[in-house]
């Protein structure tokens, strides 16, 4: 059983950072696509941004395009959003997520069957 925890959410002022952190455990994820997601207050769930199982290979949403960089380390099992110039509209729950193939990434993140519990990004004005 596959099972994502996600850290590093908090209360940031708008212009600030958050490192966010997803642990896999239960299973090796190394061939599989990982991705972010969020869903704020009233609002459908959206990708933010997925990677490939090496990491050569990532999506971003547009809006958050230049400011937020995924990445992942495969011997630790983790992956990673780098979240900064912060706006409050990227006030969320933020997700991380699996795909439930290996060696398959859909660049919007269609295909993830694994799901965190989600860590609070607050971005005050």
């Amino acid at each position: 059983q596959v099972q994502l925890v996600e850290s590093g959410g908090g209360l940031v002022q708008t212009g600030g950072s958050l490192r966010l952190s997803c642990a896999a455990s239960g299973r090796t994820l190394s061939t599989y696509a990982m991705g972010w997601f969020r869903q704020a207050p009233g609002k459908e769930r959206e990708v933010v941004a997925t990677i490939g199982w090496t990491g050569s290979s990532t999506y971003y949403t547009d809006s958050v395009k230049g400011r937020f960089t995924i990445s992942r380390d495969n011997a630790k099992n983790t992956v990673y959003l780098q979240m900064n110039i912060l706006k409050p509209e990227d006030t969320a729950v933020y997700y991380c997520a699996a795909a439930g193939v290996a060696s398959i990434w859909e660049p919007r993140g269609e295909n993830m069957g694994y799901w965190g519990k989600g860590t609070l990004v607050t971005v005050s004005s």
